[in-house]
């Protein structure tokens, strides 16, 4: 959040910002005598940022304490405690701005959470240009030669493993006990299904599932450790490593350890305690889940909402209650295996159409609604169409305005997970209808999650009243999934409040001092909106306080038009440095094409070795197929336009040695796409 801000003449003192740690370890004797200057250049900033602290309103900052927004460090740390790190570098761009706030700009926010940029060129409103066709997203094919090594490198994997397996049950038998029949039981586990997992993923567990401490916003802390028997087991140093972060999905940055949406979360604690310990049909429910839907309805524009706390569980457990024997579904061929799982339990017959084809889409609805059922032929009880928003592996965007007018032609239902796209997608952040500008009426479910956009945890299905009702009962999560926590609930309701803004509350008067009971609980529209502005102050619980930019929408609007730069930029300056990127260039999943499984541990290692390490994730089978493996770069708004220039440069520099560069697009310079970024960004 930006405030500006007077800084005051008096200065506090290094010692007071930054008292020295018990530790002598924390700081390298050698570097005691030269991190001198970089500190002293870096105590303006941090004095002026104490100093909004101490100016904060009293609810912004109940209980204000110093804070540690500049650790005069760089990337490895040796400490537990706190992210007091070690000075490699003096000009730290992790730790400090690369152009450092003037004393009439001070961000709130440590700049490790979220990046300091108060350039206006750097931002970009996320819509659909109509005066453009759609962009088809087809996977660029690489040489063929890249295509031959590949599959090259695999079947010698698969070979030698084969190998060693077949002569450690003759020769080490010890190692193996748990591929065979021992004692009279058969093997748990055969040796054929966990081939994969010990021959492939273990000689890359140390890319993934990387532990991390501290907020996941634009740096992250990365616990250090090591294996001594080739990933058999990782053993952890006691140290830290600062990275850019370019691998979490918390797209707009929401999920940060101070301001409105932590203030909410400590005081939802103090209210309602850690958990609802009940299912929503039993205890659990209480006013804030009530809330919740409410504003989630009125935020989409649909009549009613119905929460669940898992993501996963919001497609596996809701989409049985859609359809049953009887029914058809036809799915996008890349649907998430969530909805895949609810397809399966649903037990209505299932058809695949191409992904994102609309022609394979269309010439599916004909055959099936003409030929009907299996056997009988009689008509089908409903067609249920489910497609993603936005699909996480690939960044594709849906055509929705087609497959509107096939809905609208061949009269089935349109079920649209937005996961991904809500609150990332859209100029007012309500996901691909609000990118498309299509009304949200002419879609009858939509599903989305809290986990992206807002910051949280959980997921949502919104549409018509009488469909979520049946759905609050015939879903398995309604009876006995958990309910969502507290505190998680107050994240997406400060969250999704400070996108669309809060109106003002009326002046209290009677009714509103001394409310009835009945007028507590916010009830569900009775019918759909199509994008409505602000929300009432009534919607949201009477205890929940926003700060002046947050209530007016002022700093969602800044941080959705951040990520929609830095998604564009990035897509773009990939593209221009030779990659093969697929994806929609609005999208903030940005796949980078690495195919060969050799190589993805190669990328992750060499990125994190750099002088600015760079935490990245890379995605192999059984997410994708084994010769598509990819980097799935994440930008969020809380990136800075330097901090996109650090990773085009490693990318550069990395995929040069490992050979990534084959896409066919004209080629520029590092130099070049970093110098045309604005230019790169508005030209497509």
């Amino acid at each position: 959040m930006l405030f500006f801000l007077e800084q005051d003449k008096e200065t506090p003192s290094l010692m007071a910002l930054n008292p020295p740690s018990p530790s002598p370890s924390v700081f390298k004797e050698k570097e005691s005598a030269s991190q001198l200057p970089s500190m002293m250049k870096a105590v303006p900033y941090s004095s002026a940022v104490q100093q909004a602290d101490s100016r904060a309103p009293a609810h912004d900052n109940p209980h204000p304490a110093p804070t540690r927004v500049c650790s005069f460090s760089s990337s490895v740390t040796t400490s537990s405690e706190d992210t007091v790190v070690n000075e490699d570098d003096d000009d730290n761009c992790l730790m400090n701005p690369h152009t450092p706030p003037t004393s009439e700009q001070v961000f709130t926010t440590p700049h490790t959470e979220f990046g300091h940029c108060a350039n206006e060129a750097y931002r970009c409103v996320s819509k659909h240009d109509y005066t453009k066709p759609f962009q088809e997203c087809a996977i660029e094919k690489p040489p063929l030669y890249v295509c031959f090594a590949t599959c090259v490198s695999i079947l010698t994997l698969y070979l030698l493993g084969r190998l060693r397996d077949f002569f450690g049950k003759r020769f080490a038998k010890s190692r193996f006990t748990h591929l065979m029949p021992h004692n009279g039981y058969a093997q748990l586990n055969s040796d054929l299904e966990s081939f994969y997992l010990r021959r492939v993923k273990r000689r890359m567990d140390d890319c993934y599932g990387q532990p991390i401490t501290g907020v996941p916003g634009r740096t992250v802390l990365i616990l250090d450790r090591y294996s001594p028997d080739y990933n058999h087991t990782q053993i952890y140093t006691g140290g830290m490593t600062r990275a850019l972060n370019i691998s979490s999905y918390n797209y707009l940055a929401f999920s940060q350890g101070r301001g409105s949406w932590a203030d909410a979360v400590a005081e939802s604690i103090r209210r309602y305690g850690v958990s609802s310990c009940g299912t929503r049909l039993d205890s659990g429910s209480n006013d804030l889940h009530v809330c919740a839907e409410a504003l989630i309805a009125y935020f989409l524009g649909t009549e009613d909402a119905l929460v669940c706390s898992m993501g996963f569980a919001t497609n596996s457990t809701f989409i049985p209650g859609l359809a049953g024997k009887g029914s058809l579904i036809i799915s996008d061929e890349l649907n998430h295996t969530s909805m895949r799982v609810g397809i399966q339990q649903s037990g209505a017959a299932v058809r695949i159409f191409k992904h994102n084809n609309m022609a394979s889409l269309e010439s599916l609805l004909r055959e099936v609604i003409s030929q009907g059922q299996p056997k009988t032929h009689r008509a089908w009880k409903k067609i249920l169409v489910i497609v993603e928003g936005l699909y996480s592996m690939e960044g594709t965007l849906v055509n929705l305005p087609r497959i509107v007018e096939l809905k609208q032609k061949y009269k089935f239902y349109l079920y649209v997970d937005e996961a991904h796209s809500i609150g990332s997608l859209g100029s007012r952040g309500r996901g691909v209808t609000d990118y498309f500008n299509t009304p949200p009426g002419s879609i009858d479910v939509l599903m989305g999650t809290f986990s992206k956009g807002f910051g949280a945890a959980g997921g949502y299905i919104s549409g018509p009243k009488s469909l979520i009702d049946a759905l609050r009962l015939r879903s398995h999560s309604g009876p006995y999934a958990e309910a969502i926590t507290p505190s998680v609930i107050a994240q997406v309701v400060v969250s999704m409040a400070s996108i669309m803004g809060v109106t003002p509350a009326p002046r209290p008067t009677k009714s509103t001092l001394f409310p009835s009971l009945d007028s507590s609980i916010v009830a569900p529209k009775e019918s759909a909106e199509e994008f409505p502005g602000m929300a009432p102050a009534s919607m949201l619980p009477m205890w929940m306080n926003l700060r002046p930019s947050l209530a007016d929408g002022s700093e969602a609007r800044m941080r959705m038009r951040r990520l929609a730069f830095n998604c564009r930029y990035l897509h773009m300056g990939l593209k221009k440095l030779g990659f093969i990127v697929c994806g929609h260039v609005s999208s903030p999943i940005v796949p980078l094409l690495i195919f060969s499984p050799g190589k993805l541990c190669l990328f992750v290692r060499m990125m994190r070795a750099r002088p600015i390490p760079i935490a990245v994730v890379v995605v192999a089978h059984p997410a994708t197929s084994f010769t598509t493996g990819r980097a799935r770069l994440c930008p969020s708004a809380s990136h800075t336009k330097e901090d996109i220039d650090i990773v085009l440069r490693a990318c550069d520099e990395v995929g040069g040695i490992l050979d990534m560069k084959h896409g066919s697009c004209e080629r520029w310079g590092i130099d070049e796409v970093c110098e045309r970024a604005v230019e790169l960004v508005h030209s497509v």
